[in-house]
């Protein structure tokens, strides 16, 4: 059964940009929606659609941080159709909008000293601030 849900989460992340139901994903494992939703949940510890979020929402964490298409390419290219939706969840999740998670990333690469903890510079010598 969890080689079922193996070749479900592949096809998940195969097709994050898709619009993806529980009931397309049940079918695609021979199963009830009820059943799969219970199995599936077992079998990873979140259910179809929180695992989807869960993905696509690190998708789009790996494209702020490396690439400078445009939020809204970026919510659209992950699967989510509103981009109003897609800050807020992100935000939520996340704990910053996706600009500013991008701003972070971005400043940490040009600084990485700045947020490593004044404790830690100390022991190690690093002057760089």
């Amino acid at each position: 059964m969890n080689n079922r849900f193996d070749e479900i989460c592949r096809y998940i992340e195969e097709h994050l940009e898709e619009p993806l139901s529980v009931d397309d994903l049940a079918a695609r494992a021979h199963l009830s929606r009820y059943h799969f939703i219970r199995r599936f949940q077992r079998a990873h510890h979140y259910t179809p659609r929180q695992y989807l979020i869960y993905r696509r929402l690190e998708r789009a964490k790996d494209l702020l941080a490396n690439s400078d298409l445009p939020v809204t390419e970026i919510c659209l290219a992950v699967g989510f159709e509103s981009l109003g939706s897609f800050s807020t969840l992100f935000r939520n999740v996340v704990g910053w909008s996706p600009s500013i998670y991008r701003a972070r990333v971005w400043e940490q690469r040009r600084n990485p000293y700045k947020f490593i903890p004044g404790c830690m510079r100390t022991m190690f010598g690093i002057t760089s601030a």
